[in-house]
């Protein structure tokens, strides 16, 4: 009787189960959650909690502070690890003609030698006499420039205006101490020629130990995710590296190639200091997209002061090498690196530039194509994955 009292007991407990549902035997046990700390439980030790934060906040200063005393070391590594990218290409050329990676390596490093001291032998020292030369000319140019028809119609449309900034601009220039201002002082200038010397040899000895152990650096780099994500990591490492090489391999080809149009252009229209402005083309032109435009605005500035007539056919040319450029250089040099949208070219080009100067926008733009890749193969795929 006890039996069928308990059953009839547990079926009323459980009135949806029916009369071949299971009964349990045993109850139950849930135990009880554990008790959640709450975030302010330990407010009655207000000395603790204060040391805490404090030591905290002490922390993220001193992090602060070394990585802004380490900013020169960091910029010497970015520097030797993109430049060690842009030679990968010449080296892997190199394998693929059967040579082994060392004699690569021997060899792309023997040409920069070799060019490295042509420009320190002949352009150097010719980059200073020409600026010594337009120093001493510029009450010569400025009086030419008084005697063109340029200078008579922006007179006339300008009224005196025109005169009296140009006698500002000859008497700034005539002044030593602002020579000496722009230049920092001979002493700072001197320091910083040092400094430059010797950033270079780091980043040159940094950016053949990087290129040396490129292969190495990309089969660490691929082990540190899981298993079954290894293939695509190697894939995207790969293919990160060798557009990055291109671009800036072909980014240098295309300044270089600007530059020798821009010496060609000035020696033939016998504009004034043609060496100079052929380095000042390269410089520019390394900055993406808005290079070539501002060096063509800066170079035929410079041009009116010498000769109206010159600067006009060196705008026109120039113009259409920009327009070949565009259309043929461009399209065939960058033929293996990542595109990215224009805006965000100008956009990376524009923050990098301000934050590290024309290094910043030279690698802007192979930084902002590997985040649209990675995005591109990682994140939109999980993001397709889910429901």
């Amino acid at each position: 009787m006890s039996d069928g009292t308990d059953a009839a007991q547990r079926l009323s407990a459980d009135p949806a189960a029916g009369p071949d549902a299971a009964v349990p035997t045993e109850t139950a046990v849930v135990s009880p959650a554990p008790p959640r700390r709450e975030i302010w439980a330990n407010l009655g030790h207000p000395f603790a909690i204060g040391l805490s934060l404090t030591i905290g906040a002490l922390a993220a200063v001193a992090l602060g502070v070394a990585f802004l005393n380490l900013s020169t070391i960091v910029i010497y590594i970015v520097m030797a690890m993109f430049a060690a990218l842009a030679l990968d290409p010449v080296v892997r050329l190199l394998e693929r003609r059967g040579l082994s990676r060392a004699w690569g390596i021997v060899i792309a490093y023997a040409v920069f030698a070799i060019l490295l001291v042509l420009v320190l032998w002949f352009v150097v020292p010719a980059l200073f006499t020409q600026l010594g030369t337009l120093v001493a000319n510029i009450p010569a140019l400025i009086s030419n420039f008084e005697q063109t028809d340029f200078y008579a119609w922006a007179q006339g449309a300008f009224g005196d205006q025109i005169g009296t900034i140009l006698n500002h601009v000859e008497a700034f220039f005539l002044n030593p101490a602002n020579l000496a201002a722009i230049g920092g002082g001979v002493v700072h200038l001197g320091i910083g020629i040092a400094s430059a010397i010797s950033g270079g040899v780091i980043i040159i000895v940094l950016s053949l130990y990087f290129l040396a152990g490129l292969p190495a650096i990309k089969d660490a780099l691929v082990t540190l995710v899981p298993a079954r994500s290894r293939p695509t990591m190697r894939s995207m490492t790969d293919e990160i590296t060798g557009s990055i090489g291109g671009y800036l391999t072909g980014m240098v080809i295309l300044a270089f190639c600007n530059s020798m149009i821009a010496l060609a252009l000035h020696l033939i229209l016998q504009l004034p200091l043609p060496g100079l402005m052929a380095i000042a083309a390269f410089c520019i032109t390394l900055i993406p997209l808005i290079g070539s435009v501002v060096y063509w605005i800066f170079a035929t500035v410079i041009a009116l002061f010498t000769n109206p007539t010159a600067a006009l056919i060196f705008a026109i040319v120039y113009l259409i090498y920009m327009q070949l450029e565009a259309y043929v250089l461009t399209p065939r040099v960058m033929s293996k690196a990542v595109s990215v949208p224009g805006a965000l070219v100008v956009i990376g080009a524009l923050v990098g530039g301000t934050l590290m100067g024309l290094l910043g926008a030279l690698v802007a733009i192979p930084i902002t194509a590997s985040i649209l890749l990675i995005i591109k193969r990682i994140y939109v795929p999980r993001q397709d994955a889910k429901l």
